[in-house]
């Protein structure tokens, strides 16, 4: 359904993504972020799946055409620990909020696991995004606290999540109820990555389809 693109940082530097538009000319933008197995059918199909929702989607690769194979964590881990968060998040996704918002249209973050830490950090420091919603994925506090979530968030975690755990999440949902801010966590029992379809180990079809109709609930409202 969607394309690779290529579009600019604001640093001037070309990065490359996968773009998959809405049946409408208008339509708001939606940032999608990866896993830490890389820009994966996966997270293509879930960005076509954000276009036929009513959004123009597009998911940038911030791994450089890497996508590790289900089964090697051991590359996935490598993979992310080489990579530059902050760089990722300021320059790569922004220039891809920036290229969906370029004929004036709101725009959203979303990304699951790494790329739901990826979108707490983009809903401190991004000023083009209008809200962000995160598929269990929490950075550490030096790279974003609540209090610096400057839009509405919602957030959703499993509970049988070993990586991003429901101490953390509970911790960052506290701290963003004592900041004041607009958010929303949802908790559902299942397991880490269950919105994953190709994981048949860990996807939660009835959790996935319920997260998903509040994620684009939750766009459309602060997106239109």
């Amino acid at each position: 359904m969607g394309t690779t693109i290529t579009f600019k940082r604001p640093d001037g530097k070309e990065a490359k993504g996968y773009l998959a538009n809405a049946a409408r000319g208008n339509a708001p933008g939606v940032v999608v972020i990866q896993e830490w197995w890389g820009l994966s059918a996966n997270i293509r199909a879930l960005t076509d799946r954000f276009a036929l929702a009513g959004f123009d989607a597009l998911a940038p690769d911030l791994y450089n055409g890497v996508v590790v194979p289900y089964h090697d964590t051991d590359e996935a881990n490598k993979q992310m620990g080489s990579l530059d968060f902050m760089d990722a998040t300021t320059q790569t996704v922004r220039g891809a909020a920036q290229y969906l918002a370029r004929n004036g249209a709101k725009v959203g973050l979303t990304g699951f696991c790494l790329g739901g830490a990826v979108t707490i950090i983009g809903s401190t420091r991004i000023s083009e995004l209008a809200a962000a919603v995160a598929f269990y994925g929490i950075p550490p506090e030096q790279a974003a606290k609540p209090a610096d979530v400057k839009i509405p968030l919602q957030g959703h975690f499993a509970n049988r999540d070993d990586w991003c755990t429901p101490q953390v999440v509970d911790a960052f949902e506290k701290g963003l109820k004592a900041a004041g801010k607009t958010a929303e966590f949802f908790r559902y029992d299942a397991d880490h990555a269950f919105v994953n379809e190709e994981r048949a180990a860990v996807h939660d079809r009835e959790a996935a389809e319920l997260a998903w109709g509040r994620a684009t609930d939750f766009f459309k409202k602060h997106l239109g």
